[in-house]
């Protein structure tokens, strides 16, 4: 029996509904859910390779030699359920397929329980603004909502490359032409190069890769744009040396200051499990101040960042916030227990020291 769209908005529709962010279908096994970053099975039929050659043709919505993928990314929609980016790829000769779920409405900054700041620097003129973490984090998410935010505020231009689209912006007060990789254009960089030549105010990249990535990015930034993007860094510490380091030694100073220039904020995302058994966010936020910019130059101790970023929480700071000062935030409104704030802590003794303190 042929494993129709039907078939597949139910199962996509089930995950939604147990508030799963992915689902694993895979040849020859019943499929899983990923329900608060555990992998839940699923109580249902095993998946034949004649279904799994369904779902392909279903997702990719192409008349292809299905037998001859190896890998292929792209993204689907389930009409009046949701969008998903999905992964195909062969495991000893086996068909599988990671789905990952994107609600078609564009949660608010408010709605995701984010420091309001995020609202402040999404509306920022001109600079870098990087969300980084790793996979799985929520930074598409964030990335969405504070775009959002700009085209509820800003009336003007936005352009977006990804890899493929996930969330669907639609016009309120802004322009957004959202570009896919592989549809709109042949690749991140040519769509790059292009897309100063399309009167941006704001640019959305995907991820930052490579060095003609970064370099174009900067030059966005220099030239009066709002750049956001992508690292798959933990936090701004590691976020800066990995854009560094992807210079040449010779130009990599002269890289330190165009960074410290354009660099707007950095906000490093590491996904958490609540009491109540949800997902939560912890952030760092790094708010580019003078301190920050002599870090990053070289002319201050790399390694005073941090104490930096702290400070931000203090009388005369500018809303910075370390990990660990979120943690604890959460922990204190009884959002986290302390187990999880002590398991994600950047430095456990520090933090129960101030708990101690406290």
């Amino acid at each position: 029996m042929a494993f129709g769209s039907k078939h597949l908005h139910s199962l996509i529709q089930a995950a939604l509904d147990n508030n799963a962010s992915d689902i694993h279908i895979r040849e020859d096994e019943a499929p899983c859910f990923r329900i608060v970053g555990e992998m839940v099975p699923i109580r249902t039929k095993v998946f034949t390779r004649e279904n799994m050659v369904d779902i392909i043709k279903l997702m990719t919505g192409a008349d292809i030699l299905v037998d001859d993928v190896n890998e292929l990314d792209g993204s689907y929609s389930a009409e009046n359920i949701c969008r998903i980016r999905y992964n195909v790829f062969k495991f000893q000769k086996k068909f599988g397929v990671i789905c990952r779920l994107i609600r078609d409405k564009i949660p608010t900054i408010k709605e995701l329980k984010l420091p309001t700041i995020l609202a402040d620097i999404a509306l920022a003129e001109r600079g870098l603004i990087l969300v980084t973490g790793a996979t799985g984090s929520g930074k598409s998410t964030t990335l969405a909502a504070m775009i959002n935010h700009i085209n509820n505020e800003r009336n003007c231009h936005i352009i977006s490359i990804e890899d493929p689209v996930e969330y669907i912006h639609t016009q309120i007060n802004s322009r957004i032409s959202q570009r896919e990789v592989g549809i709109d254009t042949k690749n991140y960089n040519i769509a790059l190069r292009s897309a100063l030549r399309q009167d941006p105010d704001v640019l959305l990249i995907g991820e930052l890769r490579d060095l003609e990535t970064i370099s174009i990015a900067l030059m966005a930034a220099e030239t009066g744009h709002t750049v956001f993007a992508t690292v798959h860094t933990t936090d701004a510490m590691k976020t800066i040396g990995r854009l560094i380091s992807m210079f040449p030694e010779e130009e990599q100073q002269e890289a330190r200051n165009r960074l410290a220039d354009n660099l707007y904020s950095t906000i490093s995302q590491r996904m958490l499990r609540s009491l109540d058994n949800k997902n939560v966010v912890a952030l760092e936020i790094m708010i580019t101040n003078p301190g920050v910019k002599d870090c990053i130059s070289g002319k201050d101790d790399f390694g005073r960042l941090i104490s930096i970023i702290k400070e931000g929480r203090g009388k005369s700071g500018n809303h910075s916030q370390s990990f660990d000062q979120h943690l604890m935030d959460l922990y204190k409104k009884k959002i986290i227990s302390k187990d999880e704030a002590l398991n994600a802590a950047t430095s456990q003794s520090d933090f129960i020291l101030n708990l101690e303190i406290e």
